[in-house]
């Protein structure tokens, strides 16, 4: 069932809830479908999300959202006070954190309910248990369950904006991560973007705020013009990076928030993994989504530090041919209304169109005496998109050089 649109027009008199989760792009697109959920069972309510003021464009592009309520903290704290006025909310629901820092806040302003997970230090709070090893979709949708309200962590997808996109058709490329351990070497990334563009495809380079210096280097080493980096003196606006990422050809990126956009899109990707399993952050497990991770045979979900600053050993044993082969076994976009034809849907030499690429021993890896298993295999039971093998042709791949 779709839930009720968010009113352009809030009354006064609505009773709010409050949702607090102050953190970044990707931790919104997480909790889409726990919000979804909300504005369901409270269609008459006014959603407020207390969230980082830049993210008041993504959050009421989610559909579920009635305003941003800035909030935040440095890094990836707590804000210690949420700036509410009025009456107290009707329910305030914590998709922060689990425990006294995120409760707290929340409890200050005296709601009438409070949704939050339980913690020793919390007595009086009787919600569910926290579970470490478990998928962000999944936790927060639990939450909800919990206290009555269906919830589903399938259920993430947004619409696309109706903006035409900067570069239609292109792959998107985004190195840059807001911790060293989740970005993957810069060379690496020009690599595959060299190799893809060679191939024919346009590819375009994303960087957040702070992140031009990184973009610009990798365009170089790819041999891209200054004109393929979109981004970098500041965030791309939402808009324009949701146009560009709904109707790319496909997304490269690390564990960030630009590989949720994808998923919330529907665009085909692939996503690079490190100190955090892909079975706890990782995009769903359906064919136009690829998660790479090489942990040990003895690794947990979470072998390393995600906010660490350096690169984390298990997202370096990714190499670019892995990346590249992965691109190319990624099925056809979904076309939207609108689209123009892609690189890939021009005429293209027969040589590059039929090659795909190949294994090459790897010196980084080949030096390395450990013996790295295969990237965690994602599943493929998205029923949709299974073809009658009698009569649908494969999904056309990206064509990639041989390396």
């Amino acid at each position: 069932m779709t839930p009720p649109r968010p009113s352009p027009h809030p009354r006064a008199d609505r009773p709010r809830i409050l949702v607090l989760r102050a953190l970044g792009l990707g931790d919104l697109l997480t909790a889409v479908p726990a919000l979804r959920a909300l504005r369901t069972a409270y269609p008459q309510h006014e959603l407020v999300l207390a969230a980082p003021g830049r993210l008041a464009e993504a959050a009421v592009a989610t559909g579920v959202v009635d305003r941003v309520l800035p909030a935040s903290a440095p890094g990836r704290g707590v804000p210690r006070r949420i700036d509410w006025a009025g009456p107290p909310p009707a329910v305030a629901v914590d998709l922060h954190g689990n425990g006294p820092a995120s409760h707290l806040p929340l409890l200050a302003l005296r709601p009438v309910r409070l949704f939050a997970y339980a913690h020793p230090a919390m007595p009086r709070i009787l919600g569910p248990v926290w579970r470490e090893d478990e998928h962000e979709r999944s936790r927060w949708c639990r939450l909800l369950t919990w206290y009555g309200i269906p919830a589903d962590p399938d259920d993430l997808r947004i619409d696309a904006p109706p903006g035409p996109s900067p570069a239609p058709g292109a792959v998107v490329v985004h190195p840059g991560a807001d911790a060293a351990a989740r970005r993957w070497p810069p060379e690496r990334f020009a690599a595959v973007a060299h190799a893809l563009h060679r191939a024919g495809h346009r590819v375009v380079l994303t960087a957040g705020a702070g992140e031009g210096p990184l973009a610009r280097q990798v365009a170089v080493q790819a041999g891209l013009p200054p004109s393929a980096v979109l981004g970098g003196s500041a965030d791309l606006p939402f808009g324009e990076l949701a146009a560009l990422v709904a109707r790319a050809r496909a997304v490269i990126v690390g564990d960030t928030g630009l590989a949720h956009l994808a998923s919330a899109l529907g665009t085909p990707s692939v996503v690079l993994f490190g100190p955090v399993a892909p079975r706890l952050w990782g995009p769903p497990r359906l064919p136009r989504h690829r998660a790479l991770w090489h942990p040990c045979h003895l690794d947990r979900a979470r072998p390393g530090d995600a906010h660490g600053g350096q690169p984390d050993g298990r997202l370096l044993r990714i190499t670019a041919a892995e990346v590249l082969t992965a691109v190319a076994r990624l099925p056809e976009p979904v076309r939207r209304p609108g689209d123009v034809p892609r690189t890939e849907d021009v005429r293209q030499p027969e040589d590059v169109r039929r090659t795909q690429p190949t294994w090459r021993p790897d010196p980084e890896r080949s030096a390395d005496p450990v013996r790295h298993p295969e990237p965690e295999a994602m599943p493929h039971p998205e029923p949709e998109a299974t073809p009658d093998p009698k009569t649908a042709p494969p999904p056309a791949p990206l064509s990639v050089p041989a390396s």
